[in-house]
């Protein structure tokens, strides 16, 4: 089992703690690990792009010109695709470019990307993580404890904490998410990641 330091919020080791084999400490699978992102990056497209067929396209009510006798190619509508301003053929239409994987396939990934940060020393542990009130300055100072001010953090709760939330907010760097929220693209968008151990303990309650 990955044994890591637990730190308080000033950067000091206040203990130990050791996390689970089954999640902190499996083998990469980089083929899962890149489909897990494609899903996630893949449910965010917003699909309203839109063409008009030729029943969509406005006029072409009347007959161009007589069937017969023209010397002309027989045509029913002005809005024929293929004419101009007529419809498109096979074009786009409002869509979901949503999937999904297993629900395994995506659990395994995300242990995937956790033992990678615990591998590469950059999960941390935190004793605790709260403010009384919420204060961007308190929370740069902590970053600046820590030595992550100007790189990408995410910092994981277990539970939703408001203050932390708010004083996170007006950075660009920080990024604060719940133990349920837990997704591989915010592991992998990040340089640090910052654990506290009630969320260590419910990631290994939640994602055995």
């Amino acid at each position: 089992m990955p044994k890591l330091a637990v730190y308080d919020m000033t950067n000091s080791k206040v203990g130990e703690i050791e996390l689970g084999a089954e999640i902190f400490d499996v083998e990469m699978n980089e083929g899962l690990v890149h489909q897990a992102v494609v899903m996630q990056m893949a449910s965010w497209r917003l699909g309203t792009h839109s063409t008009k067929t030729r029943g969509l396209v406005r006029g072409g009510g009347r007959k161009p010109w007589r069937q017969k006798g023209t010397g002309r190619a027989r045509a029913g509508t002005r809005r024929s695709p293929l004419w101009r301003g007529g419809g498109t053929v096979f074009g786009p239409h409002p869509r979901s470019y949503a999937f999904r994987m297993p629900r395994k396939q995506r659990r395994l990934a995300l242990k995937c990307v956790l033992t990678d940060k615990v591998k590469s020393d950059n999960l941390i542990v935190l004793d605790d993580l709260k403010f009384d009130a919420p204060k961007t300055k308190k929370f740069v100072e902590f970053q600046k404890s820590f030595g992550v001010d100007n790189c990408k953090a995410l910092f994981i709760t277990k539970e939703q904490a408001e203050n932390v939330t708010l004083s996170a907010n007006n950075l660009r760097n920080a990024k604060t998410i719940t133990a349920l929220e837990l997704n591989v693209y915010d592991i992998l968008n990040c340089e640090k990641i910052f654990l506290t151990k009630d969320a260590v303990a419910k990631i290994e309650e939640v994602y055995v």
